[in-house]
């Protein structure tokens, strides 16, 4: 990378609002600290407005504006194959504002690097994800960002079809399915749901404090995930929770999330 990149991705890093560590640039960079600490140098002389703490990290003071964004090939590349991914694999909704957002930043390219044979080479098919599985994903997708409570009809791996209420925390994708990372009040346990398999849902007029809850999901869906590696190493562990609450027949009384770890 050149120095000049180096320094602007330095410039990036730090106007995110947090204080970032010598450590934590060094590794994005894939420079030593002793790098860090001199290039930090050399944006303060020139006027950036970088404050420093040891044991804290550095952070933007408020008001810096950067210059306008310029890409590289493999950077544009990135951005076009992610777009496609949004598109084809998505909700039309999400894909129109994915293709929306890579035209502006077309819009302003040099006209030397808007046409790449390369970049238009890299496709996504989306056919192996059926439009049953994408058609929930926009309203699942406001209720998870308004923290909003779900009620969900669903049939389970077993085929038995139930009806529980729900805090839904995240969306995921395994390559061929997306499922829906959420707090089940009726097993009282992070559960998954595989979005073809939600028959219908309802938002409710019900908010959840989600503080932490993705967080604590992810780690929950991992947890599981080695174990059936572990225990299952010849069959290719299915999404966290699906398979447990299918087998499941004995419903649980609700339960309340647990806290969030201060």
């Amino acid at each position: 990378m050149r120095r000049a990149d180096r320094l602007f991705q330095i410039v990036l890093l730090l106007d995110r609002g947090r204080a970032v560590t010598a450590r934590e640039l060094a590794d994005a960079l894939q420079v030593s600290e002793r790098t860090v600490y001199r290039d930090v140098a050399d944006l303060s002389r020139s006027g950036v407005p970088i404050s420093g703490e040891a044991g804290v990290g550095y952070l933007m003071r408020p008001g810096y504006r950067l210059p306008p964004l310029m890409f590289d090939a493999e950077e544009l590349a990135a951005l076009a194959l992610g777009s496609r991914m949004v598109r084809s694999w998505a909700d039309p909704a999400l894909g129109r504002a994915a293709e929306r957002a890579l035209l502006r930043i077309e819009s302003v390219l040099p006209r030397r690097l808007r046409h790449d044979p390369a970049r238009d080479a890299l496709l996504v098919p989306g056919f192996h994800v059926p439009d049953a599985m994408r058609a929930p994903m926009s309203t699942l997708r406001e209720c998870i960002s308004r923290q909003r409570r779900l009620r969900l009809a669903y049939t389970r791996a077993d085929g038995v079809a139930s009806e529980r209420t729900i805090q839904p925390v995240g969306l995921v994708f395994w390559g061929e399915t997306w499922t829906l990372g959420a707090w089940c009040e009726l097993r009282g346990d992070f559960r998954s749901f595989r979005l073809d398999r939600i028959a219908s849902l309802a938002p409710l007029d019900e908010h959840f404090d989600g503080t932490g809850m993705l967080a604590r999901y992810l780690q929950a869906a991992q947890t599981e995930r080695d174990a059936c590696r572990i225990e299952t190493p010849s069959r290719p562990p299915s999404a966290p929770g699906e398979d447990r609450a299918a087998a499941s027949m004995q419903e649980s009384p609700p339960h309340n999330p647990p806290a969030a770890s201060p």
